[in-house]
């Protein structure tokens, strides 16, 4: 990709203030920044900070409109499709992935799955496909990202406005903010690849960003960075960015990836804070099974890297296309296997033996 061209991004959880955390990870190499400044290309380190913390929050709070927003549209209807999907493995599988795509979060939808769970609306063991369906889903926005959309923020930024101001009803009102935060997040991540260009020029900048190349730095660099901002596909957003600003290599973008997927499960494990013993399961399978899929991906990030660069020229691209291998690959890898794990699982959390859930009785 052109170092010249910054890309869009975006994934959908509850920022809040997590903001920070990201303009972290964008700012943790400050003491590189300060000591590349006294020999290369003087840059304005006030405007560049500015510029990657002003996007950042732009883009996390046009995140956080877009969650709330889809959420308040689609979040009843994709409840019930959850509950009336889950047949069988394969419609279980596909509507995990339809309603991560349309709802833009695997959080959410997760989220959506263990209220569905906890009101023994859907049997725990029919759950897990649903499950591995959402982490598929999560690779749309990485394609999203790479395909240089940003291009059209303005006009649906422009969009939203006026939709929003001349629509007479709340769907119309919901559907006008849900163009609105999609603008906002392209726009985001617009300033932040363009404040990010002046590093590009700066080799201290780019020897530490090389440093996560190392699996495991890279890894925990990722999964702390998506519980800070509470969204692994805005921390993809971000990471196909910078790589299609020259600032992160394909190594590192992809061990960052792996290691969004692990702290992607952090929502989800609060979410089964006080609810039955059926949901704990499912966010506890959702954690167990991030983690196995990531430790495998560490142990294949080569091949990760080189199916990303036969398949795309440039490297946020080929971010992109290794994120949709990893998560396609471990999903219908476990998918047939699904029983035993529920087996596993009601020995890890069995039932309480004073009352036992609904869901529990019908696995």
């Amino acid at each position: 990709m052109d170092a010249t061209r910054s890309l869009p991004g975006r994934r959908f959880g509850r920022p809040g203030l997590g903001w920070l955390g990201g303009a972290g990870l964008l700012l943790a190499a400050w003491p590189a920044i300060g000591q590349a400044g006294a020999d290369h290309h003087a840059i304005d380190w006030l405007e560049l900070a500015m510029g990657m913390v002003g996007g950042l929050a732009l883009f996390l709070y046009g995140v956080d409109l877009l969650a709330t927003a889809l959420k308040q549209a689609q979040g009843g209807r994709f409840q019930k499709l959850l509950a009336h999907s889950s047949a069988n493995r394969i419609a279980a599988l596909g509507s995990g992935t339809v309603a991560t795509i349309l709802l833009d979060s695997s959080s959410v939808v997760i989220i959506l799955l263990i209220t569905v769970v906890d009101a023994g609306l859907v049997p725990f063991a029919k759950a897990l496909p649903v499950i591995l369906g959402a982490n598929i889903g999560t690779t749309f926005s990485s394609q999203l990202f790479a395909w240089n959309v940003d291009t059209f923020a303005p006009v649906a930024i422009a969009g939203g406005l006026l939709w929003k101001a001349l629509a007479r009803s709340d769907r119309a009102r919901r559907w006008a903010t849900i163009l609105l935060g999609l603008g906002l997040v392209l726009f985001g991540l617009n300033i932040i690849g363009t404040a990010a260009e002046p590093l590009q020029q700066q080799p201290a900048v780019i020897d530490w960003l090389k440093q996560l190349e190392s699996p495991l730095l890279g890894v925990a660099a990722g999964a702390l960075a998506t519980i800070a901002i509470q969204s692994s596909s805005a921390m993809m957003g971000i990471v196909i960015t910078l790589a299609g600003g020259g600032l992160i290599t394909l190594p590192a973008g992809i061990a960052i990836m792996l290691g969004a997927e692990i702290g992607t499960c952090a929502d989800t494990l609060v979410a089964t804070a006080g609810r039955s013993r059926a949901a704990v399961k499912a966010g506890i399978f959702h954690l167990l099974f991030n983690i196995a899929s990531v430790a495998i991906g560490i142990l294949l990030i080569g091949w990760l890297a080189a199916f990303g660069a036969a398949t795309a020229g440039d490297v946020g691209q080929r971010i992109a296309n290794a994120h949709v291998l990893f998560n396609v690959a471990g999903a219908l890898a476990l998918l047939p296997f699904t029983g035993a794990v529920v087996g596993l699982l009601d020995r890890l959390v069995p039932e309480r033996e004073d009352a036992q859930s609904p869901v529990a009785a019908t696995t």
